[in-house]
């Protein structure tokens, strides 16, 4: 673990900090995305997923988790997850690190998060999926130990699709 990882902390996401995540959501996809996906289904999938009235409501109906990475008190990364579909399965939805957070072991510590909830809720494997052209995420899953299941094209309203890979990481 590295020293900056070992001064981070995790912690559910409170409510009153809906609007901070959105912030970071738009600051990491507008900077990661660009090149994947078009900069419309961007703005769309932002507006669908991140509006801090949204956040805070699936935090009100408690039917999904989400975590906070704070450095210094201030959110670095975030994740969300929820039971799967699929039995003894968690989806791990959402993981996002900011850019110049990068390669702190942030994004590690928020996937152990996730497993550890994920076994103590009785559930043998996390599943996610990524965009199946944005290798440096599909990497960094791979180091997580997570491997690719399966390719899937979902439409998501609007005329765009997500065309993903479902990722696996089996947890004890």
């Amino acid at each position: 673990m590295t020293e900056a990882a070992r001064q981070a902390r995790i912690e559910p996401l409170a409510p009153r900090d809906a609007a901070r995540v959105s912030t970071l959501a738009r600051e990491i996809w507008l900077a990661h995305y660009p090149g994947i996906i078009s900069v419309e289904q961007i703005e769309y999938m932002l507006a669908q997923r991140y509006d801090p009235a949204r956040i805070r409501a699936e935090l009100e109906r408690g039917a999904s988790w989400w975590d906070v990475l704070k450095v210094d008190g201030d959110i670095a990364a975030f994740a969300a997850y929820f039971p799967a579909d699929e039995p003894r399965a968690m989806k791990l939805d959402k993981l996002y690190v900011h850019p110049r957070q990068h390669r702190r072991g942030y994004g590690g510590m928020l996937v152990g998060r996730v497993c550890a909830q994920a076994a103590a809720r009785g559930c043998a494997r996390v599943v996610l999926a990524v965009n199946r052209n944005n290798r440096q995420a599909i990497a960094a899953y791979g180091r997580y130990g997570f491997r690719i299941r399966e390719a899937v094209v979902q439409d998501i309203g609007g005329g765009f699709v997500m065309d993903d890979y479902v990722m696996v990481r089996e947890i004890a």
